[in-house]
């Protein structure tokens, strides 16, 4: 075993596609001599030259669009959206053409668009949103969203290989944390499975991404008090594996669903609405949601740090849940 980052690892994994197959590049804005707005692809464009390590101009929609291109005619782009909330200027691109290609001409479209969501760092409502709710209900978009460096790996590296477009989202808190995986790189893991990363009888939390990791944490404090959470990481949002939240459902007859992005019309309702419809007869509690305000995020510490769900939301949520 070895420690190593979320940042790191991407980088890693990344090199290693590249490696492993020259139809693969990478391009973005300052992804090359730069290195990426967060460092993901630092140093890789002293590999691999500028061939397939492009920077662009500042346009999500042209370089989009471009990639889309590059992959209908055989190629397999990976693109870096700087912040995810820069993404709306590519969603036509995305949701009418990139999403279209196989399901209407048969046409595979391989492509990967990285992406950092969320807050936390103070940089503001327009650089601070969780907006996967915009494509969780686009047939023909897969999204993987990883909550530590071996899922990210072995994610990325299925994405990479997929002949559909991917949505790959890397949360922004994610990436200085340090995470014990094995030497060399993990295997491809496959879309559509999640994972009960820890095992529990009291209270069920589903979650994903940046929520999943904080989720494991809470669930840490709610043993010390004798309440034993069971902890759903989706890792995947579409394909979605509603059979192993509905399995952990029914094994703990309580369910709360964790994501960052702002409550009402949030993807947790998705997910609870589904639970609903499958596992109702089991429930002791209602499925309940916690998420941010509908609210855009502030820059200030004290009112960005009010709206995001932290540990202790988590953790007073499910003792409601339990205790009441």
């Amino acid at each position: 075993m070895r420690t190593i980052t979320f940042t790191q690892i991407l980088r890693e994994t990344l090199a290693a596609e590249l490696r492993r197959d020259p139809s693969v590049f990478l391009m973005g804005e300052d992804l090359g001599v730069y290195g990426g707005s967060f460092g993901v692809t630092r140093g890789l464009i002293d590999e691999f030259g500028q061939a397939r390590v492009r920077d662009t101009p500042i346009s999500e929609q042209a370089l989009t669009g471009i990639a889309i291109g590059a992959a209908a005619a055989g190629q397999r782009p990976v693109i870096e959206i700087m912040f995810m909330d820069f993404i709306t200027l590519a969603v036509d691109q995305l949701v009418n053409m990139a999403a279209k290609l196989y399901p209407i001409y048969g046409m595979p479209c391989p492509l990967v668009i990285r992406t950092p969501p969320g807050g936390g760092r103070g940089y503001g409502a327009t650089h601070s949103q969780s907006l996967e709710r915009l494509f969780t209900g686009i047939p023909g978009l897969k999204i993987a969203a990883p909550s530590n460096a071996a899922d990210a790996s072995g994610l990325l590296q299925t994405a990479i290989r997929d002949n559909n477009p991917v949505l790959f989202l890397e949360h922004k808190l994610l990436y200085p944390l340090r995470f014990e995986v094995p030497d060399g790189l993990p295997q491809p893991i496959p879309f559509g499975f999640a994972k009960r990363v820890r095992e529990g009888t009291d209270v069920t939390i589903v979650a994903w991404s940046h929520m999943a990791h904080l989720a494991r944490q809470a669930a840490a404090r709610l043993a010390q008090e004798g309440i034993e959470a069971e902890v759903v990481d989706l890792l995947t949002l579409s394909p979605l594996d509603m059979d192993t939240v509905v399995d952990s459902a029914k094994n703990t007859g309580r369910v709360m669903i964790v994501e960052e992005g702002p409550k009402t019309g949030g993807f947790a309702a998705e997910i609870a609405a589904q639970i609903v419809e499958q596992a109702y007869d089991y429930l002791e509690k209602p499925v309940r949601r916690l998420a941010s305000p509908d609210f855009p995020i502030p820059s200030a510490k004290n009112l960005e740090a009010a709206c995001i769900p932290t540990v202790p939301d988590i953790v007073a949520l499910a003792r409601s849940m339990v205790d009441a």
